[in-house]
């Protein structure tokens, strides 16, 4: 259900948050805020997602990888991509947040002691914000935990307040569920029907359901926030689609949200294209980089037999897998393990291999995949279509890559990779048959 619905104009209603302290309201401005004549500038709408570092939960939890992307980098990725916003922040109290956030592209506000409290509200936290930056006129504010928004959901609510006159608006998704009068323990009494009659059950399809808010975004004027409202004025709902509306603390765990985001996320403006190959590094991917030397002086590596078997697999679908190293490799030493992959080791320049091979299979990059864990691999993960790195791999290749592996080298992340390129092989295939 892609349709916007939406309620009619109320008055203001209760606020979420307490209003701002220590400073008055600022006086409501022109369509922009400036003063005089001449030709007015839009409203600057800026695009705000509260990330705190506590997490009475999950340490770090917005900045936890989820589906190998930092779960403030999905609502990130949509929030930029759909140009619907003048500005992108992210309000923390962290340096690491602060650091992840700056990596996607967002500007970052950092929030006082005062507004990072556990008792502290999300309209503190904006109120804060609104009070050093005097040029927005509008908040988005949107959660770090809903890590399947879209950016069309965010450019359609954008147009409700810019160009149909909302103070606010904010996300709901349709819900299917009857609903019951609870029962105080120690009271005799029975339970009531709230939203149904009993005697007559409605099929699901004989019933619109209800709404309700599932706290992804909620869009908000200046002058209403400073009166210490995120809901309120003229406002009006945003329907998501149900598969869109994925909460974190509410209603799903990790994994189950992990393959949620893979089929439903949104995963950049290009199409992703079906993988034809992949090239993995071998030191520190396909092994561990450890290298163990035999009194006859020859080289023995390790290797998992779980990588051994991912590679197998994405043969069998058809995906070509190859080798590379910058390091002078022993090929015989490689050859004994009988993955049957074309290798190509003592390489400085991986990029114009990785080229080669590519064109060799008249392949464009975004049919190719690499799995790389340090400096030398930078140039092919930023290139290619599908970029991946071990946990253990270096600070370098883990901001180059779409994809970072909960395992480290030469213990399954290329196992990991390869789950991963079928799930998305799998969301390409769907999107095709649509």
């Amino acid at each position: 259900m892609d349709s916007v619905e939406k309620g009619a104009a109320t008055s203001v209603s209760n606020p979420r948050g307490r209003p701002s302290r220590g400073r008055p309201p600022k006086l409501q401005r022109n369509s922009r805020g400036g003063q005089g004549r001449g030709v007015e500038k839009p409203p600057h709408l800026a695009a705000l997602i509260l990330a705190r570092g506590g997490s009475k939960g999950i340490p770090l939890k917005n900045i936890k990888h989820l589906a190998g992307v930092p779960l403030i980098g999905w609502v990130l990725r949509a929030a930029l991509d759909s140009g619907a916003f003048q500005s992108v922040w992210v309000s923390t109290d962290h340096d690491e947040i602060e650091n992840v956030a700056k990596q996607f592209g967002a500007q970052v506000h950092r929030r006082s002691s005062e507004v990072s409290k556990d008792s502290s509200t999300s309209l503190d936290a904006i109120i804060e914000f609104l009070n050093y930056h005097n040029e927005v006129d509008i908040v988005g504010n949107i959660q770090a935990t809903s890590p399947c928004l879209h950016p069309t959901d965010l450019q359609k609510v954008a147009e409700m307040i810019r160009e149909e006159g909302y103070d606010s608006v904010f996300s709901v998704v349709r819900r299917h569920q009857f609903r019951w009068s609870e029962i105080q323990k120690g009271v005799r009494e029975v339970t009531e029907p709230l939203n149904l009659n009993p005697a007559k059950r409605p099929r699901r399809q004989d019933w619109d359901g209800e709404l309700y808010e599932n706290g992804s975004f909620y869009f908000a004027k200046r002058h209403l926030i400073e009166m210490g409202y995120l809901q309120g004025g003229k406002m009006a709902y945003y329907e998501m689609r149900a598969e869109h509306s994925v909460d974190i603390d509410v209603d799903i765990d990790w994994p189950i949200a992990e393959q949620r985001v893979l089929r439903y996320g949104y995963f950049g403006k290009e199409k992703l294209k079906e993988i034809k190959l992949l090239v993995c590094n071998i030191d520190g991917c396909l092994t561990n980089g450890h290298i163990y030397v035999s009194g006859d002086q020859k080289e023995i590596i390790s290797y998992d037999v779980k990588d051994a078997i991912g590679i197998s697999l994405l043969k069998k679908s058809g995906i070509e897998v190859r080798l590379i190293s910058e390091r002078a490799c022993s090929k015989q030493t490689l050859s004994s393990l009988k993955l049957d992959c074309k290798m190509e080791v003592s390489i400085s320049e991986k990029l114009a291999v990785v080229d080669e091979w590519r064109k060799e299979m008249g392949l464009c990059w975004k049919e190719v995949a690499y799995l790389g864990n340090e400096v030398s691999d930078e140039e092919c993960l930023k290139r290619v279509g599908l970029s991946g790195a071990p946990a253990d791999a270096c600070s370098t290749a883990q901001k180059a890559v779409g994809y970072i592996c909960k395992c480290n080298g030469g213990r399954g992340a290329i196992r990991e990779f390869a789950e991963h390129i079928f799930l998305l092989m799998e969301k390409v295939n769907n999107s095709c048959q649509k």
